[in-house]
């Protein structure tokens, strides 16, 4: 069979996955700027597996926000000079560093999770949870089958 019959389905599905990530962190970016937040998607993405669990590896976090090591410390770097976050050694190995949320980091939480909550309930609206729900769970499955490629 030549390539020109490749069925485009699964093709269409990953472009619109990509583009429906897009519009996402650029919505995230357009919200963060329009409240003066003074800090990135990429930090808001750290500073929200922080909210969930501290005193996490960076290793972790930059596995569960998809950036390599490298940009993760330089964005490290950045969120301790904003007094956001703090790194400490592992003490079970001391070539790790365990990530905290500082009070400043627990304070900007509680002042954006307004606007956050404002943004989620909007899609809830505008899809219904049934719909959302369904969508998670297609895209876990999308993402189980290219994974096991």
């Amino acid at each position: 069979m030549g390539e020109g019959n490749i069925n485009n389905v699964p093709k269409d599905c990953i472009l619109q996955l990509i583009r429906t990530r897009t519009a996402s962190r650029q919505a995230m970016q357009k919200m963060l700027k329009n409240i003066n937040a003074g800090i990135t998607f990429e930090m808001l993405q750290v500073m929200a597996c922080l909210w969930r669990e501290q005193g996490i590896s960076q290793q972790v976090l930059a596995e569960r926000i998809s950036k390599d090591k490298a940009c993760l410390t330089s964005l490290m770097s950045n969120m301790e000079r904003k007094g956001y976050v703090r790194r400490e050694e592992d003490p079970k190995d001391r070539r790790n560093k365990l990530v905290y949320l500082t009070d400043e980091g627990e304070r900007f939480h509680k002042w954006i999770e307004p606007t956050l909550n404002d943004y989620y309930k909007r899609l809830e609206a505008i899809l219904s949870a049934d719909k959302l729900r369904q969508t998670e769970k297609l895209l876990k499955e999308l993402q189980h089958a290219i994974e096991t490629y």
